[in-house]
């Protein structure tokens, strides 16, 4: 029989229920609001990220259940990955059961002296912003506190409304417990958040690391780039192979790229980020594509006093030596010929693949001038061509495109003698000239202007022909010639043969009537034969005697005569 007192006093569990609620769902609002205080609540805990989702980071802090930091904890530093280690504080648990985080560690006060505590060890607390105010918000940190909008951390009046409701990590700035007056600081937390996770990630990231990073800033030297929380610098000379001249060319702020880490700087908390080196490197192409003897094109980037540099192809330059610019001039400077910007054909040279160096020629894509300079202008040739510059010894004649010849200054004028050859030329003047000879391999031409002006001599010459009788006055004797004047500047020779004879004669005979000896003279001039038909007396110097031309050589301009 049962004992109705008994089963009075032992109610049933549903007796025990009230608003129809489950033992579990009361365990778990115990557990939500007490197993965080009893399980390390305050305490500074190791975390390890398990996963990453679009709102929240999964971490492992040694208990049963997982803790859950929101992704926008993050939005200063950049999200974790899993596997990185975090240091965190239990705040409570949420509704789905996880742990609540924070990345420092928290103290909930509850009354003043938790608060003066927490002031005199700075440290982190929580509270809940309840409203905007003039300066600032008012939060709850068990006490009404003020925060200035300045130490807010937020922007402008827009995101302050945002905070309000929110629950906020913060440090006490000041406190009066006399006159209840409280301020707080959240930026200051934020910062040491940021701080923090800035060192983590520089222990995280290694040289040769590929990462995602975002363009925050552009600078004239480079970009600076955001790789979680951490600045790195893309050097301008590190974000293409082919020469950039700003960064602003190529990247724009806030765009997402992905860059290898070159270089960590510990103590400096520096990091150097390179975006060309994720590419294939041009040199290694450049073997199979460049050739010693190709002509190729491409574009002067930039000059120096030695010559110009020219990109063949992103990160592939060569160079034009000054003394391979031209055939015709000797260049002092680059400027002279090319400009940055100009587009050219050039020839390879030379390839250094070991030294990344490639010579290029300019003048050797254009065709040497000297190559066929023999059939094109041959001695004894006639040309025309204005004079280009002047020596002390002659003028220089331009003939075609890199091709020059030198008229020296005996071979200008045959009627006067010339010191110097700009008395009778200028820069410029259109002259013409004959061709005495061509040392191709010495680059000479040689020519005379004075060769191709008539003379006396060539007018002479082309008026008379072999046979013509001629007087003329022997002038003086070399070898078996006697030198005959035939008219002003011109001359003739004759053969000696018998003026020794004459010459004795002459002086055997000096007791001679002068009245006959004057007669016998002209009758000479006029017959040019002795009188009375006999030979020809033999020819002395001085003597005006009659000739008969035996060879006009227009080559050597030479006339030779005998006695007539």
């Amino acid at each position: 029989m049962s004992n109705p007192n008994l089963s009075e006093a032992q109610p049933t569990p549903e007796n025990n229920l009230e608003n129809n609620e489950s033992f579990g769902e009361l365990l778990a609002q115990f557990d939500q609001s007490h197993s965080h205080k009893s399980e390390g609540g305050g305490k500074q805990l190791q975390g390890t990220v398990i996963s990453v989702s679009a709102e929240s980071v999964f971490i492992d802090i040694g208990f049963k259940v997982e803790g859950v930091l929101p992704v926008s904890a993050f939005q200063q530093t950049g999200v974790p990955r899993p596997g990185d280690k975090l240091p965190v504080s239990v705040k409570g648990r949420n509704e789905e059961g996880y742990y609540e985080l924070s990345l420092f560690k928290i103290a909930q006060p509850k009354d003043w002296t938790s608060l003066e505590q927490a002031f005199a060890e700075k440290a982190t607390i929580t509270g809940t912003v309840t409203g905007v105010v003039k300066g600032g918000l008012t939060v709850d940190v068990g006490v009404r506190a003020f925060m200035p909008a300045s130490r807010s951390g937020v922007r402008d009046a827009a995101e302050m409304e945002k905070l309000v409701g929110q629950e906020i990590v913060c440090r006490i700035t000041k406190l009066d417990v006399a006159d209840e007056d409280v301020v707080v600081d959240r930026r200051v937390v934020m910062e040491e958040q940021q701080l923090a996770a800035r060192e983590q990630r520089y222990g995280q990231v290694k040289e040769g690391d590929v990462v995602q990073g975002t363009v925050r800033s552009l600078a004239d030297y480079g970009a600076f780039v955001d790789v979680g929380g951490v600045d790195g610098l893309l050097h301008v000379s590190d974000i293409a192979w082919s020469r950039i001249t700003k960064p602003g060319d190529v990247l724009t702020e806030g765009q997402q790229i992905e860059v290898k880490v070159l270089k960590i700087d510990a103590e400096q908390k520096r990091i150097s980020l390179g975006l060309k080196q994720l590419q294939r490197h041009p040199w290694e192409d450049a073997p199979e594509k460049y050739k010693a003897g190709d002509r190729v094109r491409g574009t002067v980037t930039r000059l120096a006093d030695f010559g110009a540099f020219v990109e063949l192809e992103p990160g592939v330059e060569g160079l034009i030596h000054v003394s391979e610019m031209s055939w015709i001039k000797k260049v002092r400077k680059p400027s002279d010929i090319l400009k940055q910007g100009d587009v050219v054909d050039v020839m390879i040279l030379g390839l250094n693949v070991g030294e990344k160096r490639i010579s290029l020629g300019l003048k050797q894509a254009l065709g040497d001038p000297w190559a066929d300079v023999a059939q094109r202008f041959p001695a004894g040739s006639e040309i025309s061509g204005p004079v280009t510059s002047f020596t002390k010894f002659g003028a220089f004649v331009q003939l075609a495109e890199g091709v020059e010849g030198m008229v020296h200054v005996s071979e200008i004028s045959a009627e006067k003698r010339i010191q110097h050859p700009q008395d009778v030329l200028r820069t410029g003047e259109q002259v013409k000239a004959l061709v005495l000879a061509i040392d191709k391999d010495k680059r000479q031409i040689k020519l005379s202007m004075k060769q191709l002006i008539p003379t006396g001599l060539d007018e002479y010459m082309a008026e008379h022909k072999v046979g013509d009788s001629v007087s003329g006055r022997a002038m003086d004797e070399s070898g078996e010639f006697v030198r005959v004047e035939l008219g002003e500047g011109i001359q003739g020779y004759c053969r000696s043969s018998g003026s020794a004879e004459a010459a004795a004669e002459s002086q055997t005979s000096g007791a001679m009537d002068l009245s006959a000896l004057s007669s016998m003279l002209k009758a000479r001039w006029k017959t040019g034969a002795a009188p009375g038909g006999s030979k020809p007396e033999p020819l002395s110097v001085g003597q005006v005697r009659s000739f008969r031309i035996t060879k006009l050589d227009l080559a050597t301009k030479r006339i030779e005569l005998e006695l007539a």
